[in-house]
């Protein structure tokens, strides 16, 4: 690790110069996600101090307060801490192939493809979770392909896949509408509350199998970052330091793609967090750059405190994607007005 200075303060790690204030904002992130997970761990019915908490973690708690803490709650906690970060690391890859801080999977409607996969499973398939989580699977990397195809001329631009991306996410949203009016109410009832993305039936072998998929993607796009960051200079210096562009963006949609259809398939479509977890990073650390690490620990910020919010602050529980939508229309509203402010 070695010192340099450009103008600002920084270090290398690897081949990546870090900010120093990079390095605080996340430290000073995870330890807030740490913070909360204990209180979300004693959070509940039957209450649990914090440090009961953390010898039950540990092993040295008493037996009722073990099971309440690792056995009831752990897998949810670590759910939200999860999908967050695996939601957040998307929405930075899509935010910086596009250059647009509006890309997200949700805006492009891969989570309406999801819901679409998950309510055509529900209706013609099965009704039991694997094949649930199949069908939402299969439906998000559907979407992900028409939106490719009907994006991709010679390459992806990213306003042409924005813009494609928007008009397949109405006309799914206009199909799954119609779907669940076709459907029994009951079924329709279980599809809605599915579709607003809720924490309650994550299990520890959903989540297994959630890390399983996802991981590997998660690092090939943690080792696509110095050819992000080469492409950001533009097409034409990025090919002469050897970087092929249209390689690295399909790399980098593919990885985003996968990582949104593992965390959609076990949650549901969970909103905003993959839109606002990039930018609310990139504004703390003030880069002009996004980073996905400090994304993934405000992504799972965001998710575990809107699930805390869902479940124990407001008068009736709520799915945790009721909470994400209020929070990234105050994040959206802000930035209208700062936006709007600058330019003034």
């Amino acid at each position: 690790m070695t010192a340099v200075d450009v103008g600002y303060r920084r270090v290398v790690l690897g081949a990546l110069p870090v900010r120093l204030r990079s390095i605080a904002v996340g430290v000073a992130v995870l330890v807030a996600v740490v913070v909360l997970a204990v209180l979300s761990l004693g959070w509940g019915t039957y209450p649990v101090a914090p440090d009961a908490v953390v010898r039950a973690l540990l092993g040295a708690g008493d037996a009722l307060d073990t099971t309440v803490v690792v056995s009831w709650r752990l897998p949810r906690v670590l759910a939200a801490i999860t999908l967050g970060a695996l939601l957040a690391i998307a929405g930075a890859l899509f935010q910086t192939v596009t250059r647009n801080p509006l890309a997200s999977p949700d805006i492009l409607g891969l989570s309406n493809g999801a819901f679409t996969g998950m309510l055509l499973t529900l209706v013609l398939v099965s009704t039991s979770w694997p094949a649930r989580a199949a069908g939402a699977l299969i439906g998000c990397l559907a979407a992900s392909v028409v939106i490719w195809f009907l994006s991709y001329r010679g390459g992806v631009q990213g306003f042409r896949l924005i813009v494609v991306g928007i008009g397949v996410s109405a006309m799914l949203a206009s199909l799954n509408t119609w779907m669940l009016l076709q459907i029994e109410l009951e079924t329709a009832m279980f599809a809605s509350a599915w579709g607003h993305g809720s924490l309650n039936g994550v299990t520890g072998d959903a989540l297994g199998g959630v890390l399983l998929c996802a991981a590997p993607f998660a690092l090939a796009a943690f080792a696509l970052v110095p050819a992000l960051r080469q492409l950001e200079l533009g097409d034409d210096m990025a090919a002469a330091s050897g970087v092929r562009p249209h390689l690295v963006r399909s790399l980098a949609l593919l990885a985003g793609v996968v990582l949104v259809a593992a965390a959609t398939a076990v949650a549901g479509p969970i909103a905003f967090v993959a839109l606002a977890a990039p930018q609310i990073a990139r504004r703390l650390a003030r880069t002009p750059s996004l980073s996905l690490s400090l994304s993934a620990l405000v992504g799972a910020l965001l998710l575990l405190g809107s699930d805390a919010i869902a479940q124990h602050v407001l008068p009736v529980t709520l799915p945790v994607g009721v909470v994400t939508v209020s929070v990234g229309g105050a994040y959206l509203i802000v930035m209208i007005v700062t936006e709007i402010r600058r330019r003034v």
